[in-house]
């Protein structure tokens, strides 16, 4: 058997002195260990040994086996904040929550959201509107507020009220916090134990911006329960047009679970709390990291335009579902922006026993590590790999290539239930807005500072893009 590569590893120690770089600093050190190494390396701090792996082949073997489902280091400290929600759980409880969630994303269910999809994007626009004549304009704060009312409005039925939007702000601040707070513990195995950690300052930190997060988590679904109750709704889909608030929520399918004993309150809050992070801020990133492509690279943008004239012509109606599926160079652009911008740069999964992979024996207790990233950076798959080139994903470039070299979303059984939810919602921003505006590049690829975190978000300035009105 082959020995795997690898910096060199100290008695006791192993790598950990990298681990204590700064986000910004250990984010470029991996890139450097997947250049140095190539598609398989191991990495070793205290008591816990990592292999890394960008070989589709391997990827494969480790995805698409339920035997290597189990997920540990980083997602047990995800706990104090998601429980343990689908993102986290493992063994039997994973695959009944996962059974119990399915149908909240059948595709009939999903066309009935394009209705709310529509809705708060048109007010999305009409926030930028306002902002035409600025120089540029910070998307971020835009898009990560539309997706969140998005996701409230449509997978937990719950209006933003403005008595609410002072809370979601503090939400989704408060989720970078965590994401922090989650980091700063990975890379000191001195602080992995939960009763040294909760002595720290970073604990503090945490401890303050969860009880954010849960407040807001909570609040939706003593909404949702209101409004059910209400309106004497007790099945799930029981009512094709109950108001505003009538969308067929996934909430609804957990509180039905919970009426019969198949899910209890932790449970529901756990699940809500997954969903709404999943839900809206990695779809938020992603819009944010299309927007900033789109506005650099004039001939894809014209494309996307000369799409949507060819699918709406002169009219100004809203898309239908049908007008999404057929966004097929939209949906080029969006799976090339995120292969250069995977929303979750990184997954990972724990070996218990001893595996063997290729040529490679991994030990028993290895904690896999699959940096997307740098798999959809193979310059001997993705050919000038910084480039972005929608027609990568024709389909009959698609085929040419491994199914397991393109994993935005994940893979496996373990994939993310709502992908197609995230594409509808992308395709409806996205069209609605270029049918709109001409974007103009002010924030360039390469002003692009990343840090290592659970989500792909930059340090340091703002992403900007300057909108011109279409006459």
């Amino acid at each position: 058997m082959v020995k795997i590569p690898g910096d060199i590893s100290w008695p006791i120690v192993g790598n950990i002195i990298y681990c204590l770089k700064s986000p910004v600093e250990l984010f470029r050190y991996v890139r450097l260990v997947f250049k140095k190494y190539g598609p398989i390396y191991q990495m070793h701090a205290i008591n816990c040994q990592t292999v890394g792996i960008v070989d589709p082949k391997l990827v494969e073997i480790i995805l698409s086996s339920p035997r290597y489902n189990e997920k540990y280091i980083p997602y047990n400290f995800l706990k104090p904040w998601l429980n343990e929600g689908l993102l986290v759980s493992n063994g039997k409880k994973w695959f009944h929550r996962r059974k119990l969630l399915t149908p909240a994303f059948h595709f009939n269910i999903l066309k009935r959201f394009t209705m709310t999809f529509t809705e708060k994007t048109q007010i999305f626009l009409q926030l930028l509107e306002k902002q035409v004549s600025e120089e540029r304009v910070n998307i971020i704060p835009l898009i990560t507020s539309t997706t969140l009312e998005i996701m409230c409005e449509t997978a937990m039925g719950t209006l933003m009220q403005d008595d609410m939007k002072s809370v979601a702000n503090k939400y989704w601040k408060a989720i970078e916090i965590i994401g922090l707070s989650v980091f700063n513990r990975l890379r000191n195995p001195l602080i992995h134990s939960n009763i040294i950690y909760q002595l720290t300052n970073n604990a503090k930190t945490q401890n303050k911006a969860l009880a954010d997060v849960h407040f807001f988590t909570t609040r939706i679904i003593q909404e949702r329960r209101n409004f059910l109750k209400y309106n004497n709704i007790n099945t799930f889909g029981d009512s094709k047009d109950y108001g505003k608030k009538g969308n067929v929520a996934m909430l609804d399918l957990l509180l039905q679970n919970q009426k019969i004993g198949n899910i209890d309150d932790a449970g529901v809050k756990e699940e809500v709390d997954t969903f709404m992070f999943e839900g809206h801020d990695t779809t938020a990133q992603a819009i944010i990291y299309l927007l900033m492509l789109i506005a650099n690279e004039t001939t894809a943008q014209n494309k996307i335009y000369e799409e949507m004239k060819y699918i709406f012509g002169d009219s100004q109606r809203t898309p239908t579902m049908e007008d999404l599926l057929n966004m097929k160079y939209l949906e080029c652009c969006i799976k090339e922006s995120l292969r250069l911008y995977p929303s979750v740069p990184i997954i990972m999964r724990y070996l218990k026993e001893e595996t063997t992979l290729g040529d490679y024996v991994l030990p028993s207790n290895t904690h896999v590590h699959i940096p997307i990233y740098d798999l959809h950076r193979r310059e001997d798959i993705y050919p000038e790999p910084e480039s972005f080139i929608p027609e990568r994903f024709l389909l009959e470039n698609i085929a040419k290539r491994h199914p397991y070299a393109y994993i935005p979303f994940s893979a496996g059984s373990r994939n993310c239930i709502g992908q197609k939810f995230a594409m509808l919602e992308m395709k409806t921003l996205v069209s609605s807005l270029l049918r709109r505006f001409r974007l103009e590049a002010v924030t360039k690829p390469s002003d692009l500072m990343f840090r290592t975190d659970i989500i792909l978000r930059t340090e340091g300035n703002p992403i900007y893009v300057k909108f011109h009105k279409r006459e």
